[in-house]
């Protein structure tokens, strides 16, 4: 099994289609649901086989899925877009330690320049978590997507190469 990197508690490897009904479980969690777009089977399916996506699932060692993300990496510009990151077991830092293997897999491994994401504004979990990684907000995109809550607007979070390994060699 490949994996993309480990923390130390879990790994992230590369999704398959025995994981898509826990993927769309993940997303159509309430605690979820308001803050990510749900996928059908033959959306994930696509994601899998598309080489400019990354859909992977985050896995304790004895196996156990514990969240997933979905990225979408430009390799001409060097943009990583973490377009969904969802963690099962709320409130015991998994969600701060997928991020910041991540961005580090983006930065370290990928060597991408631009890690980027959007996030609704009552997402307020997620906003503290990024605002904490040192991720700087972009700005706003009024109105941009409309779901069953009506029109939302997204907030963007950044980081360059530069802003992470100069984060990195101050830690």
């Amino acid at each position: 099994m490949d994996i993309l990197f480990e923390t130390k508690r879990f790994r992230a490897v590369p999704a398959c289609a025995e994981d898509i009904p826990f993927i769309i479980r993940m997303e159509h969690d309430p605690a979820n649901r308001n803050f990510i777009w749900q996928g059908t089977e033959e959306q994930h399916l696509a994601e899998i086989a598309d080489p400019a996506h990354i859909l992977a699932v985050f896995r304790t060692e004895e196996g156990t899925r514990i969240g997933y993300m979905l990225c979408h990496v430009d390799e001409k510009s060097e943009v990583f877009e973490l377009r969904r990151i969802a963690i099962d077991v709320k409130g015991q830092g998994y969600g701060r330690e997928a991020m910041e293997g991540t961005m580090r897999y983006a930065f370290e491994t990928l060597h991408m320049n631009r890690f980027w994401l959007d996030v609704y504004p009552d997402n307020t979990t997620g906003i503290r978590l990024y605002e904490s990684l040192g991720m700087h907000r972009d700005g706003m995109l009024r109105q941009s997507y409309k779901s069953e809550r009506g029109y939302l607007d997204q907030i963007v979070y950044s980081m360059l190469k530069g802003e992470y390994f100069a984060k990195e060699t101050q830690a």
